[in-house]
């Protein structure tokens, strides 16, 4: 009764299933043997006839000549006519009153080899793609940057030769454009190699104070040809020396820095460096790059960390660049152990913040390398940070800060440097936002001037725009 229930469940399993006698041959095999083994009658038949390499029949004792019981085996199984496919295996004993014999379970493994080769022939496919998109990227990187070095080198010879001010200007222009060029070329190069997973950090000591200053000078007279203040401060906390990638903390802070330098044309921008948290000889150093721009909306803050993405097309044209700056700058944080963070609103500026783990060599290594020990420090709010009036228009902050401005664009006028010149229409123009009708129009007449490098129609616009403010003010 009990056999016969078992061989009928057997009968609709989903898997082949054999049993065969000690002299290796079948009693029994239930519908999904038959169906794939394509005998007519597998009774009798011997079990090395379908798995030849996993049983062997001798002085009709059947052996086994490979695995263990409860083993999976992939193996082939053979049909009538001898093709076989492959299957997944497993034997165990079974004690009848009859005497010992064995099940045989197989489940076809066709559909599953299959897949499994298509998945690597995918995936070897995905990676000879991106081995040949890396070496094309980084062949085309190279041919380009030869060219603009060449038109580098020689713009910077004929600017020491070049005393007339509008061919100095378009040489200006020039060398900033072959500096513009280089940036976008390497953040290209950077970017292959993240997606590509080859870019690796390089760690060494260097003394973290000098690498701030560096950055600082890089962007200081930057950050005062548009008027603008510039804070730095790093807390006492934070090791003089650290080990870590002095290049790619240097590249994030900088691509944080020049966008709030691009982004911002009133007001301040403040670097803020604190330590944060500390587990043995690993310390946690938070960056806040603060400024007083044009800010970012909420629903378009997730856009701004997507490869080749720009949170509006009109920044784009306005500002430039291609978009890769702050996901290489995203990616790099996160290969030193941490996270970047925006806080922002439209005209009110933007914070963004990160923190990485970096190594303080000064600690020596001992029973304290398992305690975690976290810093209380006072940061600035984002909201603080900003209760800057400069932008309210009608306010003394603001008015000061447009006679501010003024003082610096007539001076550009009259220098014929067009290029600071509409950099600070840009800034008054921000100033003047919530302004009234007549100063808006004023504004606008002053820009039009200005972009045109029309001398003599920049001086009357410039004229009849602080007469304007002068009567608001009065």
């Amino acid at each position: 009764m009990q056999d016969t229930f078992f061989r009928q469940f057997l009968s609709q399993a989903l898997e082949m299933v054999l049993i065969f006698r000690e002299n290796g041959k079948i009693e029994f095999a239930n519908s999904k043997a038959n169906e794939l083994l394509e005998y007519e009658d597998l009774s009798s038949v011997l079990i090395s006839d379908i798995f030849p390499e996993v049983f062997s029949v001798e002085k009709d004792r059947v052996v086994i000549l490979k695995g263990t019981q409860q083993e999976v085996l992939e193996e082939m199984a053979y049909r009538q006519n001898r093709t076989c496919f492959a299957v997944n295996l497993k034997v165990f004993p079974l004690n009848t009153p009859e005497g010992n014999s064995y099940v045989c379970m197989a489940l076809d493994a066709t559909k599953q080899n299959y897949l499994e080769h298509r998945a690597n022939m995918a995936d070897a496919q995905m990676e000879s793609a991106v081995q040949l998109k890396s070496q094309f990227v980084a062949n085309v990187t190279h041919e380009l940057r030869t060219p603009v070095n060449g038109i580098l080198g020689n713009v910077l010879q004929l600017q020491k030769m070049e005393e007339d001010p509008s061919k100095m200007k378009m040489l200006n222009l020039m060398e900033r454009g072959c500096k513009d060029m280089h940036s976008i070329i390497n953040n290209i190069l950077d970017f292959s190699k993240l997606d590509a997973g080859k870019l690796e950090l390089e760690q060494k000591e260097f003394v973290f104070r000098d690498l701030m200053e560096y950055i600082k000078s890089n962007h200081i007279n930057k950050i005062s040809e548009k008027g603008l203040e510039f804070f730095m401060n790093i807390s006492p906390e934070v090791p003089e020396v650290i080990v870590g990638d002095e290049l790619r903390i240097g590249q994030i802070l900088n691509n944080f820095l020049s966008n709030a330098t691009k982004f911002t044309s009133t007001g301040r921008i403040t670097v803020e460096v604190v330590k944060t948290a500390q587990m043995g000889k690993r310390v946690e150093l938070f960056f806040m790059v603060m400024d007083t721009g044009i800010g970012i909306d909420k629903e378009d803050q997730d856009k701004l960390f997507k490869s080749f993405s720009q949170v509006e097309a009109s920044i784009s044209r306005r500002f430039g660049g291609t978009g890769l700056g702050l996901n290489i700058s995203k990616q790099l944080v996160e290969m030193m152990g941490g996270n970047v963070h925006v806080e922002s609103e439209k005209n009110k500026g933007s914070m963004f913040s990160f923190h990485i783990w970096v190594e303080n060599p000064a600690i020596e290594g001992s029973a304290v390398d398992n305690q975690m020990h976290s810093y209380n420090v006072e940061l600035p709010k984002f909201d603080q940070m900003n209760e800057n009036k400069t932008n309210d228009f009608g306010t003394p902050e603001n008015f000061t800060e447009i006679e501010k401005k003024l003082s610096k664009l007539i001076l550009c006028i009259e220098m014929d440097n067009w290029e600071k010149a509409e950099m600070f229409t840009e800034a008054l123009k921000q100033l003047t936002a919530e302004g009234p009708q007549p100063i808006k129009s004023a504004m606008l007449r002053l820009k039009m001037a200005v972009q045109k490098a029309d001398r003599e129609k920049a001086v009357v616009a410039f004229d009849t725009f602080r007469q304007a403010i002068k009567e608001i003010q009065a």
